[in-house]
C-alpha cells in the first residue's frame, strides 16, 4: 500500500520537502494556508530585500536568473525566484490552497501502547506498522465550512517561525492598548497590507515603532522617509544591536561557513569535535604549500592563532561601524561583541539613510526598558511627557515555539514542544 505523506507549508522549506519527496517516489499533499507559495516572502513591506547575499540563498539545484544582478535581491525578485523553483520542479499541482491545518494527532490501532519517542518515528523508521498521523484541515476562507481529516504515514512541519503568532507585551490594567485613542497593530499586519494601503496608513501620521530587529528598523526608515520631519517616527526599543551596511554584511559572511567551523576549537567540544580541529589545523595556513611556487616559508597557525585572528578582525569590524556610523552621538553604540551577534544569527542590514534621517529629525530614536499606553500615546520609563502618538507598531516578534505546540493534539508533543526535545531538523 502507498504511503500517504504530507508537508505543511508552501514556503521555501515546504517546496524543497515537497520536491525531495517526490523525488524519492512518493506523491505528497502539501497544505498551505495562503492562496499562493512564498511563506513569509508573499506579505513583506515595500522596502524589504535579502539580507544575506543571493550567492548564499540559493536552491543548490537551481540557480538565480541571469536578469538578476543586485547582490541583494529584492522582495519581488525573491518570489519570482522561489515561483520559478516551484514551476520547473512541477510543484504547484501537489499543493492545496487555502487549506489551514488546524490540528495534528498521532492515532494508533487497537490497544497498543505509545511508543517510545526516542527513536525517529517511534520505531527509529519514518513510517510506522500500525500508527498514523490524522491531520485537520479547515477552508481558510470560510471557517463555518466542516473541516477535513486526512489519515497520513508521514508528516513534515515547513509552518515557520516568523509568522501568524504575533508576539505583544502584556501591560498592567489600564495600561495598555485599552486606553489609547489610536491605532495598535504588529507588523506582521502591517506587512500584509498592499503597498500602496500601508503607505495610506502611516501617511502624516505620528507613528511609534517597537523593536529593534529587521522589520522595526526597516518600518522606522520607510515611514521616516515618507513623512519627513513633519511627522517624525519615533522608534522605541530595549536593546541596541548591531546593524551594518549591506557590503560589511557581504564581507563578514564570506569568511563565516561551516567548513572553517570546524577548524578551531570551541568550549565545551567532545572529543570527535576537538579530533576533527586538530586534524584540519594545518589548513589554517597563510598559504598553501602546494600554491607556493616561490617556496615562501608557510606559517602554521594554531587554532588559538585562528581565535586570536578572528578577535582582532572583530574589533577592527566594531571599530570601523564606531566610525563610519554616529553611534557614539545617539548612545547606539551596542553592549554586546560584534561575534555574539554573528554566532546568534542576529544580523540586520542597517536601510538606506538611516541615521540622515536620525540627524534631520524625522526618525527619533529613544531607548526605554518599559513603556506603557495612555490616552494619546505612549509613556516611556525615562521620560515625563508623553509622546503624542497616532499609530503604534509592535515589531516584538512571534511566539514561535507556541505556535508550534498549538498545533498537536496531544499534550505529550506539546510537551516536547514547551521542553524543546521535538528532533527538529539542524536545530540546535
Amino acid at each position: 500500500m502507498e504511503k500517504r505523506v504530507a508537508v505543511i507549508g508552501a514556503g521555501i522549506s515546504g517546496l524543497l520537502a515537497c520536491k525531495n519527496i517526490m523525488e524519492k517516489g512518493f506523491n505528497p499533499i502539501v497544505f498551505e494556508a495562503r492562496s499562493g507559495i512564498g511563506g513569509v516572502w508573499s506579505r513583506t513591506i515595500e522596502s524589504t530585500r535579502l539580507q544575506t547575499p543571493k550567492s548564499f540563498y540559493q536552491f543548490s539545484d537551481f540557480a538565480w536568473p541571469s536578469s538578476v544582478t543586485e547582490t541583494f535581491p529584492d522582495d519581488k525578485q525573491v518570489m519570482e525566484y522561489i515561483k520559478a523553483y516551484a514551476i520547473h520542479f512541477n510543484i504547484l499541482p501537489r499543493i492545496r490552497f487555502n487549506c489551514k491545518v488546524t490540528c495534528i494527532d498521532y492515532v494508533l490501532h487497537g490497544n497498543e501502547d505509545f511508543p517510545s519517542w526516542d527513536l525517529w518515528g517511534g520505531t527509529g523508521w519514518p513510517f510506522s506498522p500500525t500508527g498514523r498521523w490524522n491531520v485537520t484541515v479547515q477552508d481558510a476562507r470560510d471557517p463555518t465550512a466542516p473541516v477535513e481529516v486526512y489519515q497520513l504515514d508521514f508528516v513534515i512541519l515547513c509552518i515557520g517561525k516568523y509568522s501568524d503568532l504575533p508576539n505583544i507585551p502584556d501591560f498592567p490594567l489600564n495600561r495598555g492598548p485599552e486606553v489609547f485613542n489610536g491605532k495598535v497593530l504588529h507588523s506582521m499586519d502591517y506587512a500584509a497590507m498592499a503597498n500602496d494601503c500601508a503607505a495610506d496608513l502611516v501617511a502624516n501620521k505620528r507613528v511609534t515603532i517597537i523593536g529593534f530587529q529587521k522589520s522595526a528598523v526597516d518600518i522606522a526608515a520607510a515611514v521616516a522617509n515618507r513623512n519627513g520631519v513633519d511627522h517624525p517616527c519615533t522608534l522605541i526599543f530595549r536593546t541596541v544591536h548591531w546593524i551594518v551596511p549591506d557590503y560589511f554584511l557581504a564581507f563578514t559572511l564570506k569568511s563565516l561557513n561551516r567548513f572553517t567551523e570546524f577548524m578551531v576549537h570551541k568550549p565545551g567540544q567532545g572529543f570527535f569535535i576537538w579530533l576533527l580541529a586538530v586534524l584540519l589545523s594545518p589548513l589554517v595556513t597563510s598559504h598553501s604549500a602546494s600554491c607556493d611556487s616561490y617556496m615562501q616559508p608557510v606559517i602554521q597557525l594554531t587554532p588559538y592563532n585562528v581565535w586570536f585572528q578572528l578577535w582582532i578582525v572583530i574589533k577592527l569590524g566594531e571599530a570601523y561601524l564606531k566610525r563610519k556610523q554616529p553611534l557614539k552621538k545617539y548612545n547606539m553604540v551596542p553592549e554586546h561583541g560584534f561575534l555574539k551577534q554573528i554566532s546568534s544569527c542576529m544580523f540586520t542590514v542597517l536601510p538606506a539613510n538611516f541615521y540622515d534621517r536620525v540627524e534631520e529629525g524625522s526618525l527619533v530614536l529613544k531607548k526605554s526598558q518599559s513603556f506603557n499606553f495612555c490616552k494619546n500615546g505612549l509613556v516611556i520609563d525615562s521620560e515625563e511627557t508623553p509622546i503624542a502618538t497616532d499609530i503604534v507598531i509592535f515589531a516584538t516578534g512571534y511566539k514561535s515555539d507556541e505556535k508550534l505546540k498549538n498545533i498537536f493534539k496531544s499534550s505529550y508533543f506539546q510537551k516536547c514542544i514547551t521542553e524543546s526535545l521535538a528532533p527538529f531538523y539542524r536545530y540546535w
